[in-house]
């Protein structure tokens, strides 16, 4: 029987095994294995490739099992973490600025360090903490961003033993050579085509799986659903495939203020899209699955976009 899922496809980024095995935690904290199975099946996964994906959780001891096979049921450790979503605050604080509800203050952030090499470790540590931040940089150990993280940046410092070499300042009229208009800075510091063809690629995934749970769901009634049926598989691997493309379109967002953005951005449509499809799907499981607990991701997003 085909998925209505859409097929492999090189545009879509592929879903990782480890966070399909974490994306089916319940809320009990269990994996159900047969289950695991079923929808890596319809995911194109190999039973071998999910085996070797369990044997190294197990072996990091990231989980437990009882059982072989696909009789087996599997116990996450209480502090285990499959990176199935973006940090909960940075999705937040995506939709708000969708919203309208974060406008910018017109203030560029910098932050300036000349760690020395003996302390190469941290020095690189605090770069990387940076990047992940969203900051750009501009030349050598000065970075920018446009957003507020001075109070993330300066714990981060600290922890690594180099906060008396990091110098924080602001600017309301940032230059760069001949670059002194904001969208053009923005243009300039970071891979903003990237990122939007990232969102497109969400935003394309996002309408072909509400279209697809359209049809599952006009089909369920002749069909095997709950947690193993067909149905419930395939919904499970739609969940999964849109969780795999929302994180790959965000984690190299730094989510600019949109004043700074060329307009219409591709983000705010994707998120929308993506936020209408997690709740689809929800409901859609809450509606034909009378068996057995969901797996955590039906509502994890959905508890990270405002409505």
């Amino acid at each position: 029987m085909n998925s209505p899922a859409p097929a492999a496809d090189a545009a879509q980024p592929p879903v990782p095994t480890r966070m399909l095995v974490h994306a089916l935690i319940r809320a009990d904290g269990t994996v159900d294995a047969g289950q695991l199975y079923t929808v890596a099946g319809v995911l194109g996964m190999s039973d071998q490739q999910v085996r070797l994906c369990l044997k190294r959780l197990v072996a990091e001891g990231l989980f437990t099992h009882e059982g072989r096979g696909r009789k087996a049921l599997l116990h996450a450790a209480p502090d285990a973490t499959g990176m199935v979503v973006p940090e909960v605050g940075y999705v937040r604080h995506a939709y708000r600025q969708d919203l309208g509800l974060a406008p910018w203050d017109g203030t560029w952030r910098l932050f300036a360090f000349a760690v020395p090499e003996a302390s190469r470790t941290a020095r690189d540590a605090l770069r990387d903490s940076l990047l992940r931040l969203g900051a750009a940089p501009i030349q050598g150990g000065l970075y920018v961003s446009a957003n507020p993280i001075g109070d993330l940046v300066e714990p981060q410092a600290r922890h690594l033993g180099v906060a008396a070499s990091v110098t924080y300042f602001t600017s309301n009229d940032l230059r760069m050579g001949d670059l002194s208009d904001p969208p053009s800075l923005a243009a300039a510091l970071w891979p903003l085509a990237d990122i939007a063809a990232r969102y497109q690629q969400l935003a394309h995934l996002a309408r072909h799986l509400l279209d697809a749970l359209t049809r599952l769901d006009s089909a369920v009634p002749d069909r095997v659903d709950g947690p193993g049926g067909h149905a419930g598989s395939e919904r499970l691997a739609m969940t999964v495939r849109l969780a795999a493309a929302f994180t790959h379109a965000m984690e190299p967002d730094p989510l600019l203020p949109p004043e700074l953005l060329p307009q219409p951005w591709p983000g705010t449509t994707a998120r929308r899209l993506a936020a209408d499809c997690w709740s689809a799907l929800a409901e859609s499981d809450r509606r034909n699955t009378e068996s057995g607990p969901p797996p955590r991701l039906f509502t994890l997003y959905e508890d990270l976009v405002p409505r």
